[in-house]
């Protein structure tokens, strides 16, 4: 209660600060001054005035109430953290559930005014707020951080050195790729392009940094020229060697925040930015005299894009973190049948998996915070435990693994859900179900041109056969020893800004997680990362197909053979094929005998 007592004395000096600064609605989202997914601590500015830890979530603060947005994947631990906070959780996308713009709409009148940290907030976002309350007289104050201001002890801005990747593990160089951007820059027609987002600055420069857990990127700016580049990051951080390097190219590093004084001096250009990731206090200094195009950064797309090189490190980054993941399940089954598995915590689990990746050449860092979720957790889609909060494991139920490592060979995420005894019918019909989509999606081929809403249903179809469905999305871009989740592509229902959506294109790396989600009992989530490829063509046009990587066993006591049609049991077993030849020689001889009974053949049961 002590923790729902400080948010609740947080929340009261925040109205104190509102009413100092003639605030009527002061609005706080879960960004930094990037648009970053995953923020280092210094920015959670949400997570400190609520007390909800999720990585997404946007909160609206007024004198007599306080509401706080999140998707699908948070609505069980966002339910649980805001209880007894006096925040109200508003289920997005959810039947009844007002948009936190058309929150705004309803409670904003003339005259009153909405705050915010115009860093934090991204242009796209902030102009669809403006649009909502078009035909209102509101005052928008755009560079109040009140968070920070009543934050006691808040965590230093991260300043860690950087580093750089070497050619072979990139497979282009910083000249090559500079030399891209200004192509495409030629071909847009614009003399500079504005840079924000942190993965496309560390794809750019090839460089990596620690300035944030679990995404190996340093917080920075840069403004591209045709003939120079200014990368704006602490001089301290970048060593001597880089510095010459960086030189060689004719990029020129300056202090941080000096960004916010240079982009207000651009005169008479032509300057490519994309507002989805410019945050509004950068927007709003760039002279009236700059032609301002919004487009999205040709980096983004190209990053996405794996080259042949990125595309052979991954499958070795993949092969060791199956050898690891693979161990674990082991050690799992193994403590199950000696009649120990309620000895082990999810955070032993963790931390033996920390081992295990260890061992294997170039591992870094996990990719994000483990998800080891027994029994009833396994249905709070990322929940994650702590030293000081998790849970033994449980017999007769699952428990949900969804881990990922960051190696020098590349970035992983895989999910596997474990059975730890005895299930009942159902469970295994709902495990069946997630199994058989993921496999169907994993096999598709498809002509070029489709986008992910075009091939989602492939692995929603089981699970509608059962009348189930899941709430997240089926399957997100991942980077290169970069962010775990990478835009623009991914696998979905829709798209949210009802687009088309993003065209699956040769080499880009894409999770495939479809789920489904008991609440208060189980969850369960099967996930590979796949290369998009191409497959043939023939006189309809380019066919795709997708490479599978993840090299971890399912689990065969969850499985019903007589639901699988004979397609899909053959691609298991093939599957199950390549894990055995792809790990044996990983395997010591008590793990490889129960790996080679775990891949065995299945056959189909015929049903009477």
């Amino acid at each position: 209660m002590t923790m729902k007592k400080n948010i609740k004395a947080r929340i009261e000096k925040l109205r104190i600060s509102m009413r100092e600064e003639g605030v009527t609605a002061y609005l706080i989202v879960s960004d930094d001054f990037h648009g970053s997914e995953y923020v280092c601590d210094y920015f959670k500015c949400r997570e400190y005035i609520s007390g909800f830890t999720g990585s997404a979530g946007t909160i609206v603060v007024t004198q007599d109430e306080a509401k706080l947005w999140t998707d699908g994947r948070y609505f069980l631990q966002a339910k649980e953290q805001l209880r007894g906070s006096g925040i109200s959780l508003m289920k997005m996308g959810e039947k009844g559930n007002l948009t936190v713009q058309e929150y705004l709409a309803n409670i904003l009148q003339d005259g009153e005014s909405l705050g915010y940290d115009g860093r934090t907030i991204r242009t796209d976002y902030a102009n669809s707020i403006k649009s909502a309350l078009t035909g209102k007289e509101i005052e928008y104050k755009e560079d109040i951080d009140l968070v920070g201001a009543i934050w006691r002890k808040r965590p230093e801005f991260p300043n860690e050195p950087i580093w750089l990747l070497k050619k072979k593990y990139t497979g282009r160089s910083r000249k090559q790729k500079l030399k891209y951007l200004r192509d495409e820059m030629n071909r847009i027609g614009v003399d500079a392009v504005l840079i924000v987002s942190l993965d496309d600055i560390a794809w750019l420069y090839n460089l990596r940094g620690d300035d944030m857990k679990y995404s190996p990127v340093a917080l920075s700016y840069t403004i591209v020229y045709q003939d120079k580049a200014v990368l704006y990051r602490n001089e301290e951080t970048i060593g001597k060697q880089i510095a010459k390097e960086f030189e060689k190219d004719k990029i020129k590093v300056a202090p941080y925040f000096q960004i916010y004084e240079d982009i207000g001096k651009l005169k008479d250009i032509s300057l490519l930015i994309d507002e989805r990731t410019v945050n509004v206090t950068l927007r709003n200094k760039i002279p009236a005299n700059v032609r301002v195009f919004n487009h999205m950064n040709p980096i983004t797309l190209a990053k996405a894009k794996k080259n042949d090189i990125e595309m052979k490190n991954e499958r070795q980054a993949h092969l060791l973190d199956g050898v690891a993941v693979t161990k674990l399940i082991y050690w799992l089954k193994k403590r199950y049948r000696a009649g120990k598995i309620d000895q082990v915590t999810e955070w032993d689990v963790c931390k033996k998996l920390e081992v295990l990746r260890q061992m294997g050449e170039g591992y870094l860092q996990q990719s994000f915070a483990p998800i080891v979720a027994a029994g009833s957790h396994g249905a709070i889609v990322h929940y994650a435990p702590t030293k000081k909060n998790n849970s033994p494991l449980q017999e007769n139920t699952f428990v949900l693994l969804d881990t990922g490592g960051q190696y020098l060979y590349g970035t992983t995420d895989v999910t596997r859900t474990v059975a730890l005894g005895e299930l009942t019918r159902e469970q295994k019909e709902q495990y069946t179900a997630v199994l058989r989509g993921h496999l169907n999606l994993a096999a598709s081929i498809f002509p070029y041109g489709c986008t992910g809403a075009n091939i989602d249903c492939l692995a929603r179809g089981p699970l509608w056969e059962l009348g189930l469905d899941f709430k997240h999305g089926t399957g997100h871009g991942v980077g290169y020893l970069l962010n775990v989740h990478e835009g623009p592509t991914g696998i979905r229902l829709r798209e949210s800004d009802g687009s088309a959506g993003v065209v699956l294109d040769e080499g880009m790396l894409i999770s495939n997680e479809p789920g489904y989600y008991e609440e208060g009992q189980y969850g369960i989530r099967i996930e590979n990362l796949m290369f998009c490829r191409k497959r043939n063509r023939t006189d309809y046009g380019q066919f795709m197909r997708f490479e599978m990587l993840t090299m971890v066993p399912y689990d065969r006591e969850a499985i019903l053979p007589e639901m699988m049609s004979e397609e899909e049991i053959r691609l298991l077993n093939w599957y199950h094929a390549v894990v055995y030849e792809k790990l044996e020689l990983y395997m010591n001889a008590p793990e490889k005998k129960w790996l080679k009974n775990q891949t065995r053949s299945i056959e189909k049961k015929k049903l009477y």
